[in-house]
Formats: structure tokens, C-alpha cells, sequence
């Protein structure tokens, strides 16, 4: 038995690099956003697991649930096949895109995009 074949993982990453970065930036813009949200007057996180890991760690607790949520989408985009992960992975970079946007003019001009009404 080859002990190097043991303990080798077949990691098939999600996408194309181009995708994979996109996802980590907008994720990080929306974690930088969503730690902010919990100094500033005038805007309120409302993902409750964000807001329970807050109440439990502070502000490292923002960024623990941040991490979390991207190891589920890149554990998720590792699991699923080609071309379904680049699929999936496309739309948690649209679906961030959405939030950093609403993130970032609510927290720019104290009033989000996507507010109803």
C-alpha cells in the first residue's frame, strides 16, 4: 500500500480562478460590511446566525460566521461536478454581488438599493 496514496485528496476546485476570486472578494466586501453594520447607528445585520455569533464572540464572531459561509460554498463547489460547480459557484457570485452592492450603499448613503418599498 502506497502510504503518499492515503492520504492524497482529490480536491477538484469549483470554476475557473477568475470565478473563484470574484467569489472571494465580494465575499469579503460583504463581510468588511457586514462587521461595520455592527458599528454604525443606523444600519442592522439581519442574517440571525451573523447576529447570534455576534452576541456570542463580538466582532470576531461576525467574520467566524463569514468564514463559515464561504467554507460551505467552497466545500459545496469541492463536492459537486463540472459543470454544476461552475454553475453553483456563479450564482453565490451573483448572489454576493447582490449583497456587497446593498451592503455597501446602505452603508455609503445610509439608505440600501434593495429596500422595499
Amino acid at each position: 500500500m502506497d502510504v503518499h496514496s492515503a492520504f492524497e485528496t482529490d480536491l477538484d476546485p469549483p470554476g475557473s480562478l477568475g470565478l473563484r476570486l470574484a467569489f472571494l472578494t465580494l465575499w469579503g466586501i460583504d463581510m468588511v460590511a457586514a462587521t461595520l453594520f455592527f458599528l454604525v447607528p443606523y444600519a442592522t445585520e439581519l442574517n440571525p446566525i451573523t447576529v447570534l455569533f455576534y452576541g456570542l464572540f463580538g466582532l470576531p464572531g461576525v467574520a467566524l460566521a463569514a468564514v463559515c459561509y464561504a467554507a460551505i460554498v467552497i466545500g459545496l463547489g469541492h463536492v459537486l461536478s463540472d459543470p454544476i460547480d461552475r454553475r453553483f459557484v456563479s450564482t453565490m457570485v451573483a448572489v454576493y454581488l447582490a449583497l456587497a452592492a446593498n451592503n455597501v450603499f446602505l452603508l455609503l448613503f445610509r439608505e440600501a438599493p434593495l429596500t422595499p418599498g
